[in-house]
């Protein structure tokens, strides 16, 4: 039971450093912080991926481009996560237990259980055994953008394919040469997911919380821990900047414009424009689930040391293709693919024909891990997070949002 709850601690003390209220009986254990959840904060992007341990208890590297995806070495642990970027007072050590990919499913059972899941253990069995030899203050979780109803690299993968068929390819040679239609047309919001779906996935990201702090109540050395439950960022801007919407002649309104899409895949933004307020409209809804899934357990656990924290507008600014020069400077990654599992990302796809960016395309169905950092904060990015952990650790409130000014100050408020 949490140490709130049992002693209806002022909130005043929300801001002290978090080990320095920790019961005395704890003091022999080193104080630690856990991220759980899906890729925002495993550190998908962020490069620098450590050894990740599998279900059998043996620590994977890397597999190769060409390995199962499977592999528990794709939760892309990285060494640049907002986890550990932050400035977290009191906490001794820090354990990344997040996974690129995780949906709900994992937190309370191995992800290799279901479908494109993992070869690791159920993200609660992990925390139980950090959980042995140390006292958790502070869990970072960062779930709801994957469930059994959508996932993050779906959504992505659907509107960036779309507009490399309408960008490459005619309607008709779709027929004539690859044997079938493909949808070209911008994404809208039934695309991405229906109130249906969102209210699904919301319900699957409660049930799987609602047994987390449960689990936390019961594991936690002294009973205190804040959980702070973020939401996600939308990589892309609500338009692209003016430099991007039309190339030689051609927008993006019209059937082939090969030089535009060849101009927005190296910006990192293969995208329609008239894609992006779906897009936006996803993001956010991923937002309200993450603040109903904290207000229901705020009052389901009634005292227990909850933030959400709203990062939203973190990017603001600095999303890819927001300003010149893009991705340079943006704080997410561009959509890369590799021609098959070769380590090498395409980074411009200029001068191919229509059948050699179906190959370069399938190669990421084929293998995920070779096109999976795409639209995800890169280290930088992870880095601003970090600032935003920074300012959630230690709030008096139960609800902040991160925002980026025009200059780059980050503020939680």
């Amino acid at each position: 039971m949490s140490l709130w709850r049992r002693l209806a601690v002022p909130a005043v003390l929300a801001l002290v450093p978090i080990a320095a209220v920790s019961a005395p009986a704890s003091a022999a254990l080193p104080t630690a912080a856990v991220a759980l959840g899906d890729s925002f904060v495993s550190g998908e992007g962020a490069g620098a991926y450590q050894p990740v341990v599998d279900a059998a208890g043996q620590a994977q590297g890397f597999p190769g481009w060409s390995a199962a995806n499977s592999n528990a070495f794709f939760c892309h642990r990285s060494a640049n996560a907002s986890l550990l970027r932050a400035d977290l007072p009191g906490i001794q050590q820090r354990f990344n237990l997040a996974c690129s990919g995780a949906q709900p499913h994992d937190i309370t059972a191995p992800s290799s259980a279901r479908a494109k899941g993992r070869t690791v253990a159920s993200q609660i069995d992990q925390l139980r055994a950090v959980a042995g030899t140390h006292d958790i203050d502070l869990v970072l979780l960062g779930l709801g953008s994957n469930n059994s109803s959508f996932t993050f690299g779906d959504v992505a993968s659907k509107c960036a394919n779309r507009f490399v068929a309408d960008a490459w390819t005619g309607w008709w040679e779709f027929w004539a040469y690859l044997g079938g239609p493909v949808p070209q047309e911008p994404c809208t919001n039934a695309d991405l997911a229906t109130a249906a779906q969102l209210a699904a996935a919301r319900d699957e990201t409660a049930a799987a919380v609602r047994e987390l702090l449960r689990v936390l109540d019961e594991v936690d050395a002294d009973g205190f821990h804040r959980v702070v439950f973020q939401d996600y960022t939308n990589p892309l801007p609500t338009d692209l900047e003016t430099s991007l919407h039309t190339e030689d002649g051609r927008a993006d309104d019209r059937d082939k414009f090969r030089a535009l899409g060849a101009e927005r895949y190296r910006a990192g933004c293969p995208i329609h424009r008239a894609s992006l307020p779906a897009g936006h409209t996803f993001s956010t809804g991923l937002g309200t689930l993450v603040s109903d899934v904290h207000t229901a357990m705020s009052g389901e656990f009634a005292g227990a040391d909850l933030v959400y924290l709203n990062v939203q507008g973190a990017f603001t600014g600095a999303r890819l293709c927001e300003q010149l020069g893009s991705p340079d400077g943006a704080l997410a990654t561009p959509i890369r693919l590799q021609d098959g599992p070769t380590g090498v990302f395409v980074t411009d796809l200029d001068g191919y024909d229509k059948i050699a960016i179906q190959r370069i395309a399938n190669a990421c169905v084929t293998y995920f891990q070779t096109c999976q950092e795409s639209w995800h904060p890169n280290a930088a990015g992870h880095g601003v997070l970090g600032q935003c952990l920074s300012g959630a650790a230690v709030t008096a409130a139960r609800s902040v949002r991160c925002t980026r000014a025009a200059g780059g100050a980050i503020t939680v408020s």
